[in-house]
């Protein structure tokens, strides 16, 4: 056998014994597959990382400019954690049309459980001067133009909080004497009223009611 012929040989030996070792090592891919996955850059680790103790956006919305309501509000949340703003809010939005329109009719039964007893006697003392007088209110409540958070404080000895509430209502209304004749407004213009309501409650108390403690413009 030619001495060529001998080296081909070998160096084909060689070459094979190198592929073996080589998938015995490397394994053998079929298909597609996944290029290798890359851990992130510390830069792309510091993007999805979550600041904890950072601002309550339930309070944050709502007290811009009003860092005093603010901490006052995460006292109530911390005295109640259930307590949220924009809960109370949305409950604050219903609150104001029903004692409102009661207030008009004179049905102060129906509103006596959310008014505290200075405001109920308040508003009391008006329905009945009115009513002396033979004076009758007709109002329909047409929505909420603007409403925000005004205040906020909470009385850290006793838990009772209060919070501050702006409104400004839209609605019609007319005033009638005794004959049924029209003494005051129009039914056929919306009115504006402009008030602030302040709510006040225990916070942490079964009762979850807040009562209207103080009216003002």
């Amino acid at each position: 056998m030619n001495s060529p012929i001998i080296q081909l040989l070998v160096l084909a030996g060689i070459a094979i014994f190198l592929i073996l070792r080589l998938k015995n090592v490397l394994g053998t891919r079929e298909g597609f597959e996944k290029p290798p996955v890359q851990a992130p850059s510390p830069r792309s680790r510091a993007d999805f990382e979550v600041i904890e103790g950072g601002p309550d956006p339930d309070i944050a919305d709502h007290t811009e400019g009003k860092p005093d309501a603010a901490e006052a509000l995460a006292k109530m949340k911390a005295a109640e954690p259930s307590f949220g703003v924009s809960d109370f809010l949305g409950g604050a939005r219903g609150a104001y049309e029903m004692i409102l329109m009661g207030f008009e009719r004179g049905d102060m039964a129906e509103i006596k459980p959310f008014l505290d007893d200075d405001v109920y006697a308040s508003f009391a003392e008006v329905v009945e001067a009115r009513e002396k007088q033979g004076l009758t209110i007709e109002a329909t409540f047409v929505g909420i133009r603007e409403m925000a958070l005004d205040d906020a404080t909470i009385d850290e000895a006793s838990g009772i909080g209060e919070v501050s509430v702006r409104f400004i209502g839209e609605m019609t209304s007319v005033v009638r004497d005794n004959a049924g004749e029209v003494v005051e407004g129009d039914e056929t213009k919306i009115k504006r009223q402009k008030d602030v309501w302040t709510f006040a409650r225990k916070m942490g108390s079964d009762d979850p009611n807040w009562q209207l403690v103080a009216t003002g413009e």
